[in-house]
């Protein structure tokens, strides 16, 4: 099919109408290889990752094939989690728009059961469902298969990693074989495969090319770190780009939850999303993602399936990805709908031949950059504000404002220099840029650099502080942070690394305010405890 517009598709007006309603004209690469081959009843295999319109491939010809006078289920959807489920289901719902009489129901785990009874008994169409769900429903009874004359495995290779392989041959088995059978997965591994042989009739195969796997607005760039300096880079990348809303992916749900606290200390609003959470507790960080409450969404590939957010202006590979195609994937979830975005990778050690692998597959340009030192952070933060300067100089009037720094210039031996210097200083401290760099000399400058000597910190512009309390008083990273920044008054983002033992507790703290620091926690109390601060002895 040559012709990439939907209205020339022999389907329902009503579908085309809805299509135009949803603003689209041209079909995706895989809407254009798929649609007509569904339309046509054959059974395919379609590779295809999350954003690139699958869920039209599919629901189109579904939508073609149902009567609307039937209130049985005619066509059903297997999708690997609840979030996915819903969203395939809103997506069918909108293409339905001017069928009325057609009915879509998202059926899934952690909803009342009871509720989906009535909405099957009120008579419903199609069905978009999570296999341990559908098969609850079949032991019941409450779900009938004697109409169904599509079914689709949307992410199936994620539903095979999930374990439900079983479950879906079952459910498979339990429909008619003259059905027309659906695959879409992101990935081609052997399992998939032989579901398709064993399930399907003669199955047309359909793989998006790999120049079309990746989005072509998404800048990609990597950077050799060191495994314990990732959140460090992490943190500098995230103050110099400043993204809205960014997805950090992480290998294991441990990794997850290591880097949420770990950002939190450093002062980010950060939450993790993984399958060791309730379904309840991943609905509200999802929620709390999607307005914006929360910046920086850390999550494994599996948890993040099914995430349909088109805000989202970077992804941070913090491992990198075991398979190319996840690596595609991933990035995928930024650069959406005509936007631009930008995707970063970590790579350790001989991971760089991983990398070279990735490269390949993609056939895109994955730019080596150097780790931005803090002074890059505080150059770039300066830079922002001067740029916001410029508005506020062209906008506001000022008038009563230069009146005061005239004032302060006649009272006192300053120029206007040093006191825009001086306020440049001081907003630079006080906002959280890491100036640990750019202003560790001024320790220097007044000999104070002395009383801290070597203290075994881990990183360059940075001291090391023992404090006499531990885990056996019930202290926590977060109370030893809010001490500091509390009683300092610097910001919670400018504390380092923070390791806690049984009796003592050492922290990191940057140079240049390493005495305020000291001096500040002389009459600190923690759990109600008067504590001692000092530097640390390396020996």
């Amino acid at each position: 099919m040559n012709d990439l517009k939907f209205n020339n598709l022999d389907v329902k007006p009503e579908i085309l109408k809805a299509v135009a309603f949803m603003g689209f004209e041209e079909m995706s690469p895989i809407q254009v290889r798929a649609i007509p081959v569904a339309l046509e009843g054959n059974d395919l295999v379609g590779q295809a990752q999350t954003g690139t319109g699958k869920t039209a491939a599919f629901g189109i010809p579904i939508l073609q094939r149902i009567d609307p006078k039937l209130k049985k289920p005619q066509a059903i959807v297997l999708c690997p989690t609840r979030e996915l489920a819903i969203q395939v289901a809103g997506e069918i719902r909108r293409l339905a728009k001017y069928m009325p009489s057609v009915k879509v129901l998202p059926i899934y785990g952690g909803q009342e059961i009871s509720k989906q009874i009535r909405s099957l008994k009120a008579g419903v169409q199609i069905i978009i469902g999570t296999p341990g769900r559908v098969m609850d429903h079949m032991r019941r009874k409450t779900v009938k298969f004697d109409y169904i004359n599509t079914v689709v495995l949307d992410e199936a290779d994620e539903m095979l990693d999930m374990g439900f392989r079983e479950d879906i041959e079952v459910i498979l088995s339990d429909i008619s074989p003259d059905r027309q059978t659906m695959l879409f997965s992101a990935t081609m591994p052997r399992p998939i495969l032989e579901l398709a042989k064993k399930y399907q009739q003669d199955p047309q195969m359909i793989r998006v090319v790999r120049k079309e796997l990746t989005v072509p607005n998404i800048e990609q760039y990597y950077y050799e770190v060191r495994p314990k300096n990732k959140s460090e880079v992490l943190s500098r990348l995230l103050d110099i780009y400043d993204p809205g809303l960014s997805i950090v992916f992480c290998n294991t749900k441990k990794g997850v939850d290591e880097l949420v606290a770990d950002l939190k200390l450093r002062g980010y609003f950060a939450e993790g999303l993984h399958g060791d959470m309730k379904q309840t507790m991943r609905d509200r960080v999802m929620q709390r993602f999607r307005t914006g409450h929360t910046d920086i969404l850390v999550a494994t590939d599996v948890a993040a399936r099914g995430i349909d957010v088109d805000d989202v202006d970077a992804v941070f590979n913090y491992d990198l990805p075991q398979d190319e195609e996840y690596y595609v994937h991933r990035i995928g979830r930024t650069g959406r709908a005509g936007k631009s975005g930008m995707a970063f990778s970590f790579v350790v050690g001989r991971e760089v031949y991983k990398l070279k692998d990735i490269r390949r597959y993609c056939k895109a340009k994955i730019k080596s950059q150097p780790v931005p030192s803090l002074n890059d952070v505080t150059e770039t933060r300066v830079e922002k504000l001067f740029d916001r300067l410029d508005g506020v100089i062209q906008d506001q009037n000022l008038n009563r404002y230069v009146g005061m720094v005239e004032k302060l210039l006649d009272e006192r031996d300053y120029t206007s220099m040093d006191v825009a210097a001086a306020l440049l200083y001081d907003y630079i401290g006080s906002n959280g840029s890491d100036s640990r760099e750019g202003l560790a000399g001024l320790a220097a400058k007044d000999g104070r650099e002395d009383l801290f000597g070597d203290t075994g910190a881990g990183e360059e512009g940075m001291v090391r502080l023992f404090i006499n309390v531990g885990k056996r008083q019930g202290v926590r990273p977060g109370d030893i942070l809010g001490a500091i920044a509390g009683e300092s008054g610097i910001p919670g983002k400018l504390v380092g690394a923070i390791d806690m033992y049984d009796k003592y507790t050492f922290v990191e703290v940057p140079a240049d305010v390493a005495p305020e620091v000291l001096e500040a926690m002389k009459h600190a109390k923690i759990k109600g405890k008067v504590i001692n601060v000092e530097p640390a002895n390396r020996k």
